[in-house]
């Protein structure tokens, strides 16, 4: 089967090269704030986000991988480094012998309650300063319908 390819225009490929640059660009100076900071890593913080925006701190081991896009490998290995480093725990779970949970310790908490005023400031400094809230707005418009898109299973 033959498929015409639909090329970008020069105007689409200005954009979306700018577009993941700056995705690059903005992921790799985050990660080194935490990491010189507060000593996380982007993927530590992430974890520790999605765990302290559910009230009880807790998530099963594949909502939180699918929530971050993870493998499931990459997921049990960075899990397993943040038990060692008593950021989080492992809890199995009763209903489900093969389900586990991942669950925020005091000491994750800590660490995310520290790191987090940092890092606002370190987003506000790299993007927020440098954007009208005209082009927030737009961009929260462009981020939902692009995510909804990619959530509703069939991409």
């Amino acid at each position: 089967m033959t498929q015409t390819v639909r090329w970008l225009t020069d105007e689409e490929q200005h954009a979306w090269r700018n577009f993941v640059r700056m995705q690059e660009k903005l992921g790799a100076r985050l990660g080194r704030s935490l990491q010189s900071d507060s000593n996380l890593s982007a993927a530590d913080f992430a974890v520790l986000v999605h765990l302290t925006d559910v009230p009880e701190g807790r998530l099963r081991y594949q909502d939180l991988s699918r929530a971050l896009e993870w493998e499931k490998s990459r997921m049990s290995h960075h899990i397993a480094r943040m038990v060692s480093r008593g950021m989080v725990a492992r809890e199995e779970c009763p209903e489900d012998g093969r389900g586990a949970f991942v669950v925020i310790t005091d000491a994750g908490r800590a660490a995310i309650e520290a790191a987090a005023p940092r890092h606002v400031e370190t987003v506000r400094a790299l993007f927020l300063d440098h954007i009208t809230p005209e082009e927030l707005r737009t961009l929260a418009r462009i981020s939902e319908r692009v995510v909804a898109h990619l959530e509703d299973g069939r991409s």
